[in-house]
């Protein structure tokens, strides 16, 4: 089904009558404020419709092959490692090929290392592989895609003229944007949870700091990883949302968010922008493993939330500007 059927079963039933005042909306913002004061003239915008269009918004994304397709890779690659490291510790080594009595194998990463003794240490182990590319990449793609893609598929023009208004559509994209980020890492961190408990036994873990904790307090731990690993692609999303409110093509919108992404993770690897570092919004992305540690260590968890509040305010302001204000014509 295409993007046009699928947004024309979920508009409103005055949607098709309201579409007659398109032309306005192609002519301008002005002229598309006027068109949607007429539109919606003896009917106030409610609460209740702008929770209709988010629904709406939702069901379309979520729907989405694509979409599917991109939450069925994330959820694969904790299996895959999960089945490396079982196999790779069935004759009794640990990850990197030492031995159990020697502890942590030669460069073996402190949570990669620890899954063989408890499954849960795999939720972690995925989430830290998958936030430098592959979540922030699944993103990529739907932000990109929010409000390019309505415009190359034909809809966006539609949606226009409905009496939400821009502001209120821009927030709506974002906000379904922002769903798919909690969405995709929970997504990760079930399929970790189920596998490791298929896979490794479970119970009492010990922290990065040598501390032991509960299994319950582990799981908690996991949940609040996993919130701060979804709230660190704010930023992406925000950056994601503006490039798709500077053209009409989904797939030019897709490709260049993604190739930022990538530019800023080998901009972050360069010793001589280290002055630079904190200021990309990847910089802070693993400190989420400071929540294994006790005491928390709490300073770069801040940073990194406060950074992503920043680009969000920034990156957001400019799409709001860029998309109150230009030309719709399709």
């Amino acid at each position: 089904m295409s993007r046009a059927e699928t947004r024309a079963g979920t508009e409103a039933p005055g949607a098709a009558a309201e579409s007659t005042a398109a032309d306005p909306v192609a002519a301008g913002p002005a002229a598309a404020k006027g068109a949607g004061a007429v539109a919606g003239a003896g009917r106030p915008v409610s609460p209740l419709w702008s929770l209709g269009l988010l629904r709406s918004e939702l069901l379309i994304t979520f729907r989405r092959w694509r979409t599917l397709a991109l939450l069925a890779v994330l959820a694969a690659v904790p299996v895959l490692i999960g089945i490396a490291v079982r196999i790779e510790t069935g004759d009794g080594s640990t990850v990197g090929g030492g031995d159990r009595a020697g502890g942590q194998g030669a460069g073996g990463p402190a949570f990669l290392a620890q899954i063989s003794n408890n499954g849960l240490f795999l939720v972690f182990s995925a989430l830290a592989a998958t936030l430098p590319v592959f979540l922030p990449m699944a993103v990529g793609v739907v932000a990109g895609d929010a409000v390019a893609g309505e415009s190359s598929g034909g809809t966006l023009r539609y949606l226009l003229v409905a009496p939400a208004g821009r502001t209120r559509l821009l927030l709506t994209k974002f906000a379904t944007v922002l769903s798919f980020c909690l969405a995709a890492t929970l997504v990760v961190a079930a399929s970790a949870l189920a596998v490791g408990a298929l896979l490794f036994p479970l119970g009492d873990l010990t922290t990065i700091s040598g501390t032991r904790i509960s299994y319950a307090d582990g799981l908690g731990r996991a949940l609040l990883i996993a919130l701060v690993v979804a709230a660190s692609l704010v930023g992406m999303a925000a950056l994601g949302l503006f490039v798709s409110t500077l053209t009409g093509s989904g797939i030019a919108a897709m490709a260049t968010t993604v190739g930022l992404l990538i530019t800023v993770q080998i901009l972050d690897q360069i010793p001589q922008l280290d002055a630079l570092g904190p200021y990309f919004f990847s910089h802070y992305w693993l400190s989420f493993a400071d929540l294994m540690r006790e005491p928390v260590y709490w300073d770069d968890l801040i940073r990194n939330l406060g950074l992503q509040a920043l680009y969000a305010a920034v990156f957001g302001s400019a799409a709001w500007a860029r998309f109150t204000t230009k030309d719709v014509t399709a």
